[in-house]
């Protein structure tokens, strides 16, 4: 059995991986470091990306380092996942489709001692997979418009090393290192009256970020967490060609061709979240959870838009009958949630906000610890408005959650 899961672990690895080059299509994944990724684990993606007071007792909880010092002795935990993405983006012109597969997670996490664990976990941080066509703009102090048009693709990827330990029962605090790194490829083209210029450019970025957590049990049905991202900055360099071309002269000129030097570097903000769980006879659990983002404080701004302090609001709701594991039906959680997200980005004057209700059930997988959980979602990004898009998307999410016991021995041979 063990082989068995093992080996549908790599296959599902091995089909999401090949489509984790192109995780967005969205268009606001042009500005900075594109739009930011969510990879949530185990159940996380049905209760509205809340948890941050979850325990890990059956999966991994990617929101809270501190959430590993609850890992049972003994048992070894593994979870993978991917998503399925039906967009539609609108404006007051037209309406277009699109729909994307992407890779979301790959984790693992193992005790080192009763009261303490470790984990490994390589997600998406950042992604941007964009297409624009014919975008005009105003020319700054001038009553003329610029043409514009670009594609890019690439991101930031995310490697974690995280610690739980727990201090007496109530007590967990946590430490994680998030290395990151990865590249992004530009390519935009300027039409000015009968001059057009070409910009292409590969930006390379890496960095490092600490998070601190913690998670206290007031009760055996009620706990609290806390979660700091260090502020940080994001080292960047590029390599560029830029050629114009004069359309009546039928000319061309290289202006730069891979030209390597620094580039301003990104920062990212301080941030801070704390999150409660109240558990309900153990068969209706709810997560509350906000979350601040101090992109204001970063002091950097963008050619298109401005940065804003960001705010999360989540709110999950899971429910199980029963404990009673020789009834499957028992054991099978089902999980709702909202998530409001203010944004970061102000553009024409309007954040771009993120809105979100999702679905989901966790199915056991029989005679074991391990989970399959599959969440919906639908949510709203952005709007319709002069120069601006909204996006309606419909997203699928498969997460595999398995926990092996290991270094177990036999009481009967």
């Amino acid at each position: 059995m063990k082989n068995t899961f093992a080996i549908i672990s790599f296959l599902i690895f091995v089909s999401f991986s090949s489509n984790s080059q192109s995780l967005s299509s969205s268009p606001y994944s042009i500005y900075g470091l594109g739009s930011l990724y969510e990879s949530d684990f185990g159940s996380i993606p049905a209760i509205g990306s809340s948890g941050v007071a979850l325990p890990s007792t059956r999966f991994i909880n990617n929101l809270n380092p501190a959430s590993l010092g609850f890992i049972a002795q003994n048992h070894f935990m593994f979870d993978v996942g991917g998503n399925a993405i039906q967009t539609s983006y609108q404006d007051v012109f037209r309406k277009e489709n699109r729909n994307n597969v992407q890779f979301s997670h790959i984790a693992f996490a193992f005790p080192v001692s009763a009261k303490a664990a470790f984990s490994l976990a390589l997600k998406p941080y950042s992604s941007a997979g964009f297409k624009i066509s014919d975008y005009k703009l105003p020319i700054h102090d001038s009553t003329e418009e610029y043409t514009l048009s670009a594609t890019g693709t690439g991101g930031l990827n995310n490697f974690d090393i995280s610690y739980g330990r727990r201090f007496g029962k109530k007590l967990s605090l946590g430490l994680s290192t998030s290395i990151l790194f990865g590249s992004t490829k530009d390519t935009r083209e300027y039409v000015i009256s009968n001059s057009v210029t070409t910009i292409d450019k590969v930006s390379s970025y890496n960095g490092a970020r600490l998070n601190l957590g913690s998670q206290f049990k007031v009760d055996s049905t009620f706990t609290i967490g806390a979660n700091l991202k260090s502020p940080t900055k994001i080292n960047a360099t590029k390599v560029q060609s830029v050629i114009t071309y004069n359309v009546n002269l039928e000319s061309s000129n290289t202006v730069e061709s891979e030209a390597y030097s620094d580039i301003d570097d990104y920062y990212l903000p301080f941030e801070f979240s704390v999150g409660l769980n109240k558990q309900f006879k153990n068969n209706l659990s709810i997560n509350l959870d906000y979350e601040k983002a101090f992109w204001e404080g970063t002091q950097q701004a963008d050619l298109y838009g401005s940065y804003l302090n960001q705010e999360k609001f989540k709110l999950g709701f899971s429910y199980r009958k029963g404990k009673n594991m020789k009834n499957y039906f028992d054991s099978v959680q089902f999980s709702t949630g909202l998530n409001y997200d203010t944004g970061f980005l102000e553009l024409d004057n309007k954040r771009i906000e993120n809105k979100s209700i999702s679905v989901g059930v966790s199915l056991p997988i029989e005679n074991t610890f391990s989970l399959l959980n599959i969440a919906y979602s639908y949510g709203q990004r952005g709007r319709i408005s002069n120069g601006l898009i909204k996006e309606n998307y419909h997203k699928l999410s498969l997460n595999l959650s398995l926990d092996g016991i290991w270094f177990v021995k036999r009481k009967i041979e």
